[in-house]
């Protein structure tokens, strides 16, 4: 929504002027939204003025399908808390501006949002490479930040001055950390000895598996082997997976950020006969058909995947009506709803029940209350600590049983048990 110029025009010029205001204004929609309020609570005839929240968007470049399923996200927020009848009473307005998926223009977006704009309150944009520094903005006007799509170490190793990093989804570094849990659940005659690491150089990977390894390690899971950080688009996997196969490891743990790498170390495990009792890896196994159909059908079976913490059937907060808000607005299956749309709907989550419970828009209140409070969200419970951090969400295991990837743990969101071992590799 924007705001357009209204009062009594007094000749065809000025009118003329006006109306080419507004039409330029109109083409712009897609850039931003309605501007208005400030950082604090307000009261008196003040309370009839729009909450305004502010954020950065990449509804161009590299980053632009997520930028755009971010929009959608937060728009949909913003659509249910009004019909809720907004916050502190307060109807909700959003203003974004695109930054091309540039964190330097997503810097200068959040500097006018907050200096120029006034708005009252912000939102995070997409991916760790942007959200890092435009926090750092954010802390500078002493604004709470609020954000799930960047979870990357980056964002949270950063001495902000009032602590204001709220990040809704678990730290990327943990995701495997269900796939921890449940090998160490089991009874210890049936537990893994061994496992071998394999990550691919990329800054979403190597903490995953290094985060596993420290805590398999520490639980007496002995390493057998574990690879260099291997190159991007590599063509070329048997190198390693020979010496993944000479160390004969029970868990093969593999850092992934696509299909291809996963695939090939999949197919030269069959060709030289190997078949560890379970395997994972961190993307690739998530991508539906496209990694069916790479890997064969028949070789599936007891594939592990981890998962941020989402999935369309989950039984967490307001999870249906999500869905059924998402379905009537943009059409399609729950099964099509991009994961930056569920990151930016929690987000507005987790603001709406701090706003509650501070009775507040205050910037520097709301940053107490984050810290202090318990959320609910798509994701499940959310604590936050000093970092920004969610402390109490747990990743979920997914697997591929009967040609169909599942979840499988925690037991509260399992569909069915997790194979381990898993069968032999056709």
């Amino acid at each position: 929504m924007l705001t357009r110029p209204v009062g009594k025009i007094s000749n065809f010029l000025s009118f003329a002027f006006v109306i080419m205001a507004a039409l330029i204004s109109l083409s712009a929609c897609a850039q931003n939204g309605t501007t208005g309020g400030n950082s604090q609570g307000q009261s008196g005839s003040n309370n009839q003025k729009p909450v305004t929240i502010g954020f950065s968007a990449s509804i161009t470049g590299d980053f632009s399908a997520d930028g755009k399923a971010l929009q959608k996200g937060y728009e949909l927020w913003g659509d249910s808390v009004n019909k809720r009848g907004g916050l502190l009473g307060r109807k909700v307005q959003l203003k974004f501006y695109d930054d091309g998926s540039e964190a330097d223009q997503a810097v200068t977006n959040y500097q006018k949002l907050i200096g120029t704009d006034h708005v009252d309150l912000v939102f995070g944009p997409f991916s760790t490479l942007i959200n890092a520094p435009s926090v750092r903005v954010a802390d500078r006007y002493g604004y709470a930040f609020l954000e799930g799509a960047g979870n990357g170490p980056k964002v949270f190793q950063q001495d902000l001055k009032n602590k204001n990093l709220f990040a809704v989804t678990l730290p990327s570094e943990t995701y495997l950390e269900g796939f921890v849990r449940y090998v160490l659940s089991l009874p210890q005659d049936q537990r893994p000895k061994s496992v071998a690491y394999i990550t691919v150089d990329n800054p979403f990977a190597v903490p995953q598996v290094a985060y596993a390894k420290k805590l398999l390690t520490d639980a007496g899971v002995k390493s057998v082997f574990e690879s260099q950080p291997y190159p991007e688009n590599i063509n070329d996997v048997s190198p390693i997976a020979k010496q993944v196969v000479h160390a004969n490891p029970d868990v093969v743990i593999i850092g992934t950020v696509g299909v291809n790498d996963c695939v090939n170390f999949i197919k030269s495990f069959k060709q030289q006969h190997f078949n560890p009792k379970a395997f994972i890896a961190t993307a690739g196994p998530d991508e539906g058909a496209e990694f069916t159909k790479a890997v064969g059908s028949d070789s599936t079976e007891g594939i592990f995947v981890p998962n941020s913490g989402w999935f369309p059937g989950v039984k967490n907060y307001q999870n249906d009506q999500f869905s059924q808000e998402y379905t009537a607005k943009y059409g399609g299956t729950a099964e099509d709803i991009n994961s930056a749309t569920v990151q930016a709907y929690a987000a507005g989550q987790v603001l709406e029940q701090a706003v509650n419970q501070a009775k507040s828009l205050d910037n520097k209140v709301l940053i107490k209350t984050l810290h202090e409070g318990s959320f609910k969200s798509l994701f499940g419970d959310i604590k936050f600590n000093d970092k920004g951090q969610n402390t109490v969400g747990v990743p979920y295991l997914f697997q591929w049983q009967a040609g169909k990837l599942i979840p499988v743990y925690p037991d509260n969101q399992a569909q069915a048990k997790p194979q381990y071992p898993k069968k032999t590799w056709a």
